[in-house]
C-alpha cells in the first residue's frame, strides 16, 4: 500500500484530511508540519507494520478519540505540548485567557501568578514563556495531570512551580489568579462528544458553576492589591459569573470573547486596598 492508498482508505473511512495526514506523518516519525512531504512522496510503499498501526490510529480517531491524544502532543500558545488521556486537550479558544494575562502582567515587573487547575500546563507555562520574570506557579488536585504538567515544564525548560491541591487551598498571594476550570453541567448533552477526556475535568456540578464558585470565593484572600482573577467560562455562563465577580467585591468587571465572538472568559479586579 502506498501513502496515496492509505490517505485515499482513510478518506474513504470519513476521516477529515487534515485527520488522516497528522495521524500517517506520526506513524511515519515525522513532524506535523510535513504534509507537503506527504504529497510529494504519496506514491511510497507504507511498511506493513506501519500501515496495521496507521489503520489502529485512524480507527480510534474515528471513534472520538481526540487527535492530540493519538499523536501524543498539542500545540498551544506556540508551545508543543505533551498530552494524553489525564488531561484535558488544551484549545485555541484558551489563548485568549492567556493574551489577556499577559496585557495584565505589562506594567508589573517580578510578577506573582497562579494557574488553577493547570492541567497539561498549558496556561502556567505560556504565560512563563512570555513572562520569564514572573514567578508562576500551577496547581491540580489531581496528580496525574501534574505529572503531565511537570514533563512539560522539564522538556520546555521552563521553571513553573507545580502543586498538588484544591484550588487555593495553600496558597499565598499573588498579582494574578487565572484558570481554565471544569464549567461543564453534570447532564450537559455535550460531554458524549468528549468521552475520551478526564471527567473531573470538566463537570462542576448540575449548574457547572461549582468550581467557578469557589474560585470567585476564595480569591479575594489570596489577591494583592489590585490584582486580578481571570477566568475562562462556558458559552453561556458570563453573566453568571459576572455576578459571582461582583458579589465578591471585584471591582472593573471585564471580558474576553473566544475564536468565535463568544464571550468566554470574565474577570476582576481586587480593590486595591485588598
Amino acid at each position: 500500500m502506498t501513502l496515496r492508498e492509505a490517505l485515499a482508505r482513510a478518506a474513504a473511512q470519513g476521516l477529515a484530511r487534515i485527520d488522516a495526514q497528522l495521524l500517517l506523518l506520526h506513524v511515519l516519525g515525522r513532524v506535523g508540519t510535513e504534509r507537503g512531504w506527504l504529497v510529494a512522496h504519496d506514491d511510497e510503499a507504507l511498511a506493513p507494520a506501519a500501515e496495521a498501526a496507521y489503520a489502529d490510529l485512524c480507527s480510534r480517531r474515528n471513534a472520538g478519540e481526540p487527535l492530540a491524544y493519538l499523536t501524543g502532543e498539542k500545540e498551544f500558545f506556540g508551545l508543543p505540548l505533551q498530552v494524553d488521556a489525564r488531561v484535558l486537550v488544551p484549545r485555541p479558544d484558551t489563548e485568549t485567557i492567556v493574551e489577556w494575562a499577559l496585557e495584565l502582567l505589562r506594567p508589573l515587573r517580578a510578577p506573582r501568578v497562579i494557574d488553577l487547575g493547570t492541567g497539561s500546563g498549558a496556561i502556567a507555562l505560556a504565560i512563563q514563556r512570555a513572562r520569564p520574570d514572573a514567578r508562576v506557579e500551577a496547581v491540580d488536585r489531581s496528580a496525574e495531570a501534574l505529572a503531565v504538567a511537570r514533563a512539560n515544564a522539564q522538556r520546555l525548560q521552563l521553571p513553573v512551580q507545580f502543586r498538588q491541591a484544591d484550588w487555593l487551598a495553600g496558597a499565598g498571594r499573588y498579582d494574578l489568579v487565572v484558570s481554565n476550570p471544569p464549567y461543564v453541567r453534570a447532564q450537559d448533552e455535550h460531554l458524549a462528544a468528549l468521552r475520551h477526556e478526564p471527567l473531573s475535568a470538566l463537570v462542576a456540578g448540575e449548574d457547572g458553576l461549582a468550581d467557578l464558585r469557589a474560585i470567585v470565593g476564595a480569591a479575594p484572600a489570596h489577591l494583592a492589591p489590585g490584582g486580578w482573577l481571570l477566568l475562562e467560562h462556558g458559552w453561556d455562563q458570563a453573566a453568571a459569573v459576572e455576578a459571582l465577580l461582583a458579589a465578591a467585591g471585584f471591582t472593573r468587571l471585564s471580558n474576553r470573547k473566544d475564536l468565535g465572538g463568544i464571550v468566554r472568559c470574565s474577570g476582576g479586579q481586587a480593590p486595591e486596598l485588598g
